[in-house]
């Protein structure tokens, strides 16, 4: 399948291919009913006579060009209007009615806010000759409108408040904000580049848009929610997020700081935080990508706190210095540990402390396991090698409170041993 990409160097555009040369190369095998041939790329500065070549070969369109911040407001049916003409005219040329796929927006709607939107008039006349070139050609049409769209490598002071938000905090700069209580609906690129997918393969989610205040089974709509139908003539992403200004910024404050407290977000798969940091973390300068660590250093070696997190505890790297020192010798009685040595040569030693049991595992860096600390078992790492550091990787399931450390100290040997 060869497919033409409009608007190619713009942030959909750029996602799009990236995501398709995946599975034309064979490294992206999430897809196996679509083989992927030739991409087509043409955007604004491309030559008028490729569009007519790309226009002949392809078996998809995705119709992502667009103007959305023109100096004058004249720009919007230039740029949205007068390209789909001419994207529409070089198809027909060609006799090719391959599936078209058009990106278009919820201010279309002319709902709510949205109801004087300049640009909203221009995608709605797009949307209405994509329309009409359907019914002309028997081609399939996929018209998607968008909410918010965001998600890496959204262009920060542009069309998007939140790109612009995750760029100000990953750079010390300030936001503006005027009330935090607004609420955004917000796709991400990728959940919808998914649907794309989806729609390539014949099957979107196909939906209507009822007018304001229209009751339908006891719904009343607002004219901007889709309503999912299997014949509706509008395509829509089902995977969106409704959040607050207020939610956003406390996530963007707890990102910032997570290099001072080694706090991992919720990174739930599918979570909006998730997302959301994801995001971020694409706007960090160089500086920020590195992040130093505390090292708690002594004669025996160093103990360092790696990652902290809200529901699963802590990792952190014990490095025992050579020379038999051993670490350790303490229990917990509820707090659960695994320790996993990743270089050197060492004995994990552990006695349960009520029967007297003791029980010893010979643990090497090229051969990798995790020994679990029992609760109620007292226990200790010794460094065998003479001239190696021994490098171990600690899990405990919760943070380390110094206030409340449920930890005892109790050698696991007792004198004379």
């Amino acid at each position: 399948m060869n497919v033409l990409v409009t608007g190619s160097a713009g942030f959909l555009g750029r996602n799009v291919v990236q995501f398709l040369k995946t599975l034309a190369d064979k490294r992206n095998h999430t897809r196996p009913n679509l083989s992927i041939g030739e991409i087509y790329e043409y955007d604004k500065d491309s030559k008028l006579e490729l569009l007519n070549e790309y226009c002949a070969k392809a078996d998809f369109v995705f119709n992502l060009a667009g103007v959305n911040r023109p100096e004058n407001p004249t720009e919007f049916k230039e740029g949205n209007f007068r390209f789909a003409s001419q994207l529409l005219n070089a198809l027909k040329k060609y006799n090719n009615t391959c599936p078209v796929m058009l990106s278009s927006s919820l201010q279309a709607t002319l709902s709510g806010r949205y109801g004087e939107s300049e640009y909203g008039r221009s995608k709605l006349a797009g949307e209405n000759l994509f329309f009409d070139y359907a019914k002309e050609t028997g081609a399939v049409i996929y018209v998607y409108r968008y909410p918010n769209l965001v998600g890496r490598g959204v262009k920060p002071n542009y069309n998007s408040a939140v790109g612009t938000w995750c760029y100000n905090y990953a750079h010390d700069l300030p936001i503006q904000i005027n009330d935090l209580n607004v609420e955004l609906e917000l796709l991400f690129v990728d959940d919808l580049i998914q649907e794309l997918l989806d729609a390539m393969e014949g099957h979107p989610h196909r939906c209507e848009y009822p007018t304001p205040h229209q009751i339908i089974n006891g719904i009343e709509y607002d004219g901007l929610t889709p309503r999912p139908i299997d014949n509706g003539q509008y395509c829509y992403c089902p995977v969106t997020h409704k959040v607050t200004l207020r939610r956003i910024i406390e996530l963007l404050d707890s990102f910032k700081i997570q290099p001072q407290n080694f706090m991992v977000p919720d990174l739930t798969p599918c979570s909006f935080e998730k997302k959301l940091y994801s995001m971020y973390i694409s706007y960090l300068p160089k500086e920020k990508m590195s992040i130093p660590f505390k090292m708690n250093v002594d004669s025996r070696g160093s103990f360092t706190e790696i990652l902290h997190t809200q529901s699963a505890g802590q990792v952190s790297v014990n490095v025992c210095a050579p020379g038999h020192i051993r670490r350790g010798e303490h229990w917990h009685s509820t707090k659960l540990e695994w320790f996993i040595v990743v270089s050197g040569h060492g004995l994990i030693r552990e006695r349960n402390i009520v029967t007297g049991e003791i029980v010893e595992f010979e643990v090497f860096g090229d051969k990798i396991e995790a020994v679990i600390m029992v609760p109620g078992w007292t226990h200790s790492i010794e460094n065998l090698s003479e001239t190696e550091k021994l490098v171990t990787i600690m899990w405990a399931n919760e943070n380390f409170i110094p206030e409340c450390p449920e930890t005892y100290y109790e050698p696991v040997l007792r004198e004379g041993k």
